[in-house]
């Protein structure tokens, strides 16, 4: 039964965000075609700021909650006083920065949008710590409804900004008010007396000290490629170009992935105290997770060029060569998503800092060689090595968490890698065929989106597995 309310509340969240990025690419569709390369470029280095301060100075306040036996009114106001530290923080600290960042990277407009931007995680940790009773219960419908409306109305303030020749602050607009609106909402969802306290700080002390360490060293990681290419290249069409594109390789795990989290975080710390039914559980977790991500991210990576001309336009097409690979090296991330949510349900955020310390070992040298010999081609590069190596370590840290074993994990996906490689070569073939030929862009795509998942799917029944449903249970079983 767990496992089918898991998935209820990850199917409402995987809804919100499938909706949610429909509309986004249709807000993407037209943005690209109204403005610049050069306009998303400044827009990129200016979020990569942003982004970073966000995220260490972010008080993770739903998560903490989540792992708690019980949570009552003080719990709430301590959170909801952390919160607001944190916004007067994020505020302080991105003013003092965007003059300094503007002068670094020899671009003024950067000091104005930098400082709009902020406005967006200001109100966001404003968020009402009482919605996370209805992410104990494992219910995400409310939080459907919050950020389908929340995008309606950040769709309707950018588009109207674009097509009155606003430029970039379209861009700017369409984060902002949506940030606004989710935190607006979320009050009317779940209602909340704002409350100052530190009554409850001993439960979010420990919990914040690995967390907030690890969100630092994430966000360097995420963040660090946008920032050198900023600082050094100085072509914003060409940060333009390569930013839309890992937009659209994160796609699957944003999408179809990251969702699950919190119902999975909630489902796992159920049962956090018994490591084997754990271990079984992130086995399962994974492997559905991965047949999900597999198939979409090597679908992107395929058609890239016909992806980037249908969505964006041909003055785009420089982009594809970039989402060709991003979409592969974006794939571990699947993992690290299952990850994350079992070392936190575990209490252990530790294993958080402890990834992300070595992932940024590993990149940061990566990418800035990369950059230095093969431009931007080397930083797509660097991104696939540091992933593939990561996947490694990912197993390992798990091997050791739960006990799972490496041929396990490995055995609990090699199905799937089977029909993803099935799916990348009759795709490749199917593609070569029409190579010359001149059918519409929009024919071929649905094309060899048709070939590859009859092909995928094909292959995964071939090789006897199948999707368990009924009496509480959503899980992939074998048949052999």
């Amino acid at each position: 039964m767990l496992a089918f309310a898991t998935l209820k509340g990850a199917g409402w969240l995987i809804l919100s965000r499938f909706f949610a990025r429909g509309i986004d690419f249709f807000n993407l569709l037209v943005l690209a075609r109204l403005l610049a390369p050069a306009d998303f470029g400044l827009t990129a280095l200016a979020m990569a700021l942003v982004m970073i301060i966000d995220t260490i100075l972010e008080v993770p306040v739903t998560q903490a909650l989540l792992r708690l036996g019980d949570v009552d009114k003080s719990h709430l106001d301590t959170g909801f006083t952390l919160a607001v530290m944190r916004s007067i923080g994020v505020a302080t600290v991105t003013l003092a920065c965007a003059w300094p960042y503007a002068w670094l990277n020899s671009e003024p407009a950067l000091i104005s949008v930098v400082c709009v931007l902020a406005i967006g995680p200001v109100v966001k940790g404003l968020y009402s710590p009482a919605m996370v009773h209805l992410a104990r219960r494992i219910d995400f419908m409310p939080s459907f409804v919050v950020e389908m409306t929340a995008k309606l109305f950040a769709l309707a303030c950018a588009l109207t900004i674009a097509f009155g020749g606003g430029g970039y602050w379209a861009i700017i607009a369409n984060y902002v008010v949506a940030a606004c609106v989710t935190t607006v909402l979320s009050y009317l969802i779940a209602r909340y007396r704002p409350a100052f306290s530190f009554l409850r700080i001993k439960d979010f002390a420990g919990f914040m000290g690995w967390w907030t360490t690890g969100q630092v060293l994430s966000a360097v990681n995420w963040q660090y490629d946008r920032l050198m290419i900023g600082a050094y290249s100085g072509d914003k069409a060409m940060l333009g170009h390569y930013s839309v594109a890992n937009e659209l390789a994160v796609i699957p795990v944003q999408s179809l992935i990251g969702p699950a989290f919190q119902p999975m975080m909630a489902a796992f710390s159920q049962m956090r105290l018994d490591v084997r039914r754990l271990g079984t559980a992130f086995l399962k977790a994974t492997r559905l997770a991965m047949m999900v991500s597999v198939p979409a991210c090597l679908g992107i990576s395929l058609t890239s060029d016909l992806v980037a001309e249908l969505l964006l336009g041909v003055k785009w097409i420089d982009a594809a060569p970039y989402l060709t690979l991003l979409a592969i090296a974006v794939l571990p991330a699947t993992y690290i998503q299952t990850i994350g949510a079992v070392s936190l349900a575990m209490n252990r955020p530790d294993l958080v800092f402890k990834i992300n310390l070595i992932d940024m070992i590993l990149r940061i040298p990566a990418v800035t060689i990369g950059y230095h010999y093969l431009s931007i081609e080397g930083v797509v590069y660097a991104k696939m090595i540091t992933s593939a190596v990561m996947f490694a370590v990912y197993i390992a840290v798990m091997n050791r968490l739960l006990h799972v074993g490496t041929f396990n994990q490995l055995r609990n996906l090699w199905k799937i890698a089977f029909a993803g490689v099935a799916m990348a070569l009759a795709v490749f073939v199917l593609r070569r065929y029409f190579h010359d030929s001149e059918m519409p862009t929009i024919v071929e795509m649905l094309l060899s989106a048709s070939v590859g998942a009859i092909v995928y799917g094909g292959s995964l029944l071939a090789l006897g597995t199948r999707l368990s449903l009924g009496r509480g249970k959503f899980e992939l079983a074998d048949r052999w």
